[in-house]
């Protein structure tokens, strides 16, 4: 692969070449910073982990040099900083048994220019390559700028392919803001109860966040086992974690589709659902306080 940045890298844990890693990936996740891919996409590692026949592959667009940092980790430069997190971002990959890990190699300032055409040249191209069926991504609605602008370089990446070379469904995923909030009914629930020794392994490797003083891996694990046990008020648990996802199918689907106004007709049906219930509740109380005593 020849990629934007001289200095970007591309790790096949098992030594394949890159054109075969490419070609049998099925399932991508494509993340802002390393580290993302494990705590908003294990998803798709569990779903890939130990069968040859369906290889989960990731893509870090960022070098991750503004990390926060203390204790071991207070003194490290940024430079120091990106070489660590990508040794970490491979054994990431060696553990979960990737097909390959991208590291792209951007700065969050490059991955937040507006339409960051480096960026969506380097994702169409890994695209092509790897023809995936699945790809997640983070969430548009996420909080912070550079998780969204990836969301939309990898978009814009897939509506540049022809019709049929684009995924069958991309999901937008949990890391800065969580989906809870999403109505019932269009939020997509993955069961992600299985090798929590593995999802511990993988978020642990990541020691410069870790004892740098961002506690991701328990957050993320958190995270999930809150998702399973609110998910539903008047039923048992289904799961023991479970991780929440936006669809984002339509938006590569349908070119002409609006993305703010898909993300924000979202936004306005939870809201709508909030009004409905409170005036549901108050309609009621207004009824009881007005019959006769």
């Amino acid at each position: 692969m020849n990629f934007s940045q001289p200095t970007a890298d591309f790790f096949v844990p098992d030594g394949a070449s890159a054109a075969a890693a490419l070609a049998r990936t099925t399932h991508l996740a494509v993340g802002a910073h390393q580290d993302d891919v494990e705590f908003m996409a294990v998803q798709g590692v569990l779903e890939c982990f130990g069968r040859p026949e369906r290889p989960f592959g990731s893509v870090v667009v960022t070098n991750g040099a503004g990390s926060a940092r203390i204790g071991p980790y207070a003194g490290v430069s940024n430079e120091e900083m990106c070489r660590l997190r990508r040794l970490e971002q491979r054994a990431a990959a060696t553990i979960g048994q990737y097909s390959f890990a991208a590291q792209l190699d951007f700065t969050s300032a490059e991955a937040k220019t507006p339409g960051s055409p480096a960026v969506v040249a380097d994702l169409q191209a890994l695209f092509r390559a790897a023809r995936v069926r699945t790809v997640y991504t983070h969430n548009l609605a996420d909080k912070h700028e550079t998780h969204v602008a990836v969301g939309l370089a990898v978009i814009a990446a897939l509506r540049g392919l022809p019709r049929d070379r684009r995924p069958e469904k991309l999901y937008g995923c949990e890391v800065w803001r969580d989906l809870d909030w999403m109505p019932d009914n269009e939020k997509v629930v993955f069961d992600v109860s299985a090798r929590q020794n593995l999802q511990a392994a993988l978020g642990g490797v990541f020691d410069s966040q870790i004892a740098g003083g961002k506690r991701y891996d328990l957050a993320s694990a958190g995270r999930r086992r809150a998702n399973a046990t609110f998910l539903e008020s008047h039923a048992a648990d289904k799961t023991e974690m479970a991780a929440f996802a936006m669809d984002l199918t339509p938006l590569i689907a349908d070119d002409t589709l609006d993305i703010i106004g898909y993300v924000a007709g979202c936004i306005q049906r939870f809201e709508a659902d909030v009004r409905r219930k409170l005036a549901a509740r108050l309609a009621g109380g207004a009824a009881a306080a007005g019959r006769p005593g």
